[in-house]
C-alpha cells in the first residue's frame, strides 16, 4: 500500500520566525512579539475569510496581518520597510529536520506533496530558496478552490489533484487546526509538536501520531 504524504509548509517545514532577524532591525526588542502577532493574525484572517466566503490570497492575509501587528505594537514603518518584511516570506529558512526527514521518506518510496494555504507560485519559490523543492512531486494550493484549511473542500481538492484516497493519505503538520481538519476529512495525520508548550485542542479528533520532530515520521509510518 503506497501512502500519500501531504506536508503543510508554513510552521511545519518552514520556520516563520525567520522574519525576526529583519524585524529586529526595524522594531528592536519587540521583534518576537510582532512576529507572533503577525503569524496569529495571518491565520485568523484566513479562517475568517474562509468562513465569510470573502476569499483573498494568503499573501493578502499576510499583508493585512502585518499591518495589524505593527499597529497593535505601536510601530510605524515606511512602505519600503513593510515590503521588505513581506519579501522575507519568500526566503524563510527550513527547520533543520526538514531536509533529512524528506530524504528518508523519499527513500522509502512515499508520495510527497506540498499542501499549503499559500499560492502555488509563492510556495514554489519558498521551497526552492529553502532547498526543499526537489523533494516533492508537486504543490497543491488552496488558492485553486478559493478557501483555506480547515475547509473540508480543501482536503477534497487535494485528493482530486493527487488521485489519492483519504484512507491512505497522511497530513503532516505542526498546526493543530490543520490536523483536525484532515482527521475530520477521513485522513490520517501526524502532528509535529515543535514545542512542548503547544497544546493540542481537546477535541474528539486526535492526531494519528504525535511527534516531536519530522525525522521521527518515517519510523512512525511503519508502526
Amino acid at each position: 500500500m503506497t501512502l500519500t504524504l501531504a506536508f503543510d509548509i508554513y510552521g511545519t517545514l518552514i520556520d516563520t520566525r525567520g522574519v525576526e532577524t529583519t524585524l529586529t532591525g526595524m522594531v528592536g526588542s519587540d521583534a518576537a512579539a510582532v512576529s507572533r502577532t503577525w503569524r496569529d493574525k495571518q491565520l485568523e484572517y484566513a479562517f475568517r475569510r474562509g468562513l465569510m466566503g470573502r476569499y483573498q490570497p494568503f499573501s493578502e492575509c499576510t499583508r493585512q496581518a502585518l499591518d495589524f501587528a505593527l499597529a497593535f505594537h505601536q510601530h510605524s514603518l515606511q512602505a519600503d520597510q513593510r515590503q521588505q518584511l513581506l519579501d522575507c516570506y519568500q526566503h524563510l529558512p527550513a527547520f533543520t529536520d526538514a531536509l533529512p526527514a524528506l530524504h528518508s521518506l523519499q527513500a522509502e518510496g512515499y508520495q510527497l506533496w506540498a499542501f499549503s494555504n499559500g499560492q502555488a507560485t509563492a510556495v514554489d519559490t519558498l521551497l526552492v530558496n529553502a532547498g526543499l523543492r526537489d523533494c516533492f512531486a508537486g504543490i497543491v494550493s488552496v488558492d485553486d478552490v478559493h478557501s483555506f484549511k480547515p475547509d473540508p473542500k480543501v482536503y477534497a481538492h487535494f485528493l482530486a489533484r493527487t488521485n489519492a484516497e483519504a484512507a491512505t493519505t497522511w497530513l503532516v503538520s505542526s498546526n493543530p487546526f490543520d490536523v483536525i481538519g484532515a482527521r475530520s476529512a477521513g485522513w490520517q495525520a501526524a502532528w509535529i509538536q515543535r514545542s512542548a508548550a503547544v497544546v493540542f485542542d481537546p477535541w474528539e479528533l486526535a492526531p494519528s501520531q504525535t511527534l516531536s520532530a519530522l525525522t521521527e515520521l518515517a519510523a512512525a509510518l511503519k508502526r
